[in-house]
């Protein structure tokens, strides 16, 4: 589920980070205690080499991907995709995954749906996989009001955008509409097969399993070529590889950018030391407060909240994602500034990461 998601618009010292545990406290909010150990999300880590990633080894770590990014590329995506799956067949255990992302356009005009979408064509153990992701113009949560005459309309538009997915991957997947949402079926039941991403109308996001490895190498080749500017952003996401293959990636693409993203067990009062070491361009995230709204807004549709920290550089800023929205939308923000005392902006997240 995409969140509903406000940020405060101006940053914060760490000891004002501080302070709003404290105030937090004061109306019921149930903050996390700052020296106990918690998740610590580090995001966008630009690091030079695989070696780089050793000034974490303080705090123990999960989900340690690598991520390569080729800005303004333009070459093929067959070969590109190619080369890298040649490299994780070398290397490939249970544990490895590689992906590849690349935008691709829809055809027609969409009211409902952004033109660009993205896709994913990656690499397990035992099979490969081609993922299919659209970015809607708005973010309606199951039980949200919204203007009745226009579902029809969303409704459609989701319908045709998944057919084009599918026609030009040749799935054997159905996309029907039923009981007001946008539903997919996959016809051979037999092969793993997944939708997320909801919102009131139906998936965002489907994902394709084969247990042949070469099986999306041509068809996602195809997807790619619908994107309409001269260049793209393509990332490849590496989970699960020895810094020997981390290094045999590298060559593949000399001049590509590296960031690494992970999660590490630290306590909120380690914030500070993290930062130094994620620099400039990395970014950090950790939950401090999770509660229900009607806690602190009585007779109201109740929504499940959750207030984080993100820190880049040496600042820290507010942020809270809701499930749904309790308040009618030109309400919320004013509501947030008067619980937390900061100005706040909508801010709803990429959903391209």
């Amino acid at each position: 589920m995409r969140e509903q998601r406000w940020e405060s618009r101006q940053s914060l010292s760490f000891p004002q980070v501080l302070d709003l545990l404290d105030r937090l406290q004061a109306k019921g909010l149930r903050p996390v205690d700052p020296e106990k150990e918690g998740i610590c999300y580090i995001e966008e880590w630009p690091v030079p080499s695989p070696e780089a990633i050793q000034r974490l080894d303080q705090w123990p770590l999960e989900d340690v991907t690598m991520i390569h990014v080729l800005d303004e590329w333009k070459d093929d995506f067959f070969l590109l995709t190619g080369r890298y799956h040649s490299t994780f067949q070398r290397y490939q255990s249970v544990s490895a995954y590689c992906s590849v992302s690349h935008p691709w356009h829809l055809s027609g005009h969409l009211a409902t749906l952004r033109p660009l979408a993205m896709f994913w064509v990656g690499f397990r153990h035992t099979h490969s996989f081609i993922r299919i992701r659209f970015h809607t113009t708005a973010i309606i949560a199951q039980g949200e009001p919204y203007a009745h005459h226009q579902r029809p309309i969303w409704l459609e538009e989701r319908q045709a955008a998944f057919h084009e997915a599918i026609d030009l991957l040749d799935l054997p997947i159905d996309v029907s509409i039923q009981k007001d949402r946008v539903t997919l079926r996959n016809a051979h039941e037999e092969v793993p097969f997944f939708c997320s991403w909801p919102d009131a109308f139906g998936p965002c996001q489907f994902e394709f399993n084969s247990s042949d490895p070469f099986a999306f190498l041509v068809p996602a080749s195809g997807l790619a070529s619908t994107h309409r500017l001269p260049t793209a952003t393509v990332r490849i996401y590496l989970t699960g590889f020895s810094r020997e293959a981390l290094n045999e990636f590298k060559a593949i693409e000399p001049d590509v950018r590296t960031v690494y993203r992970c999660s590490a067990h630290t306590c909120l009062t380690d914030l500070p030391a993290l930062l130094d070491v994620v620099g400039k361009g990395g970014r950090l995230y950790t939950t401090v407060s999770e509660f229900r709204t009607q806690t602190v807004l009585s007779g109201h549709p109740d929504a499940a909240a959750i207030i984080g920290i993100m820190g880049t550089e040496n600042r820290y800023q507010l942020e809270v994602r809701l499930n749904v929205m309790p308040l009618p939308m030109d309400e919320m923000t004013a509501w947030f500034e008067e619980l937390f005392t900061y100005p706040m902006t909508y801010a709803p997240l990429s959903p391209f990461p």
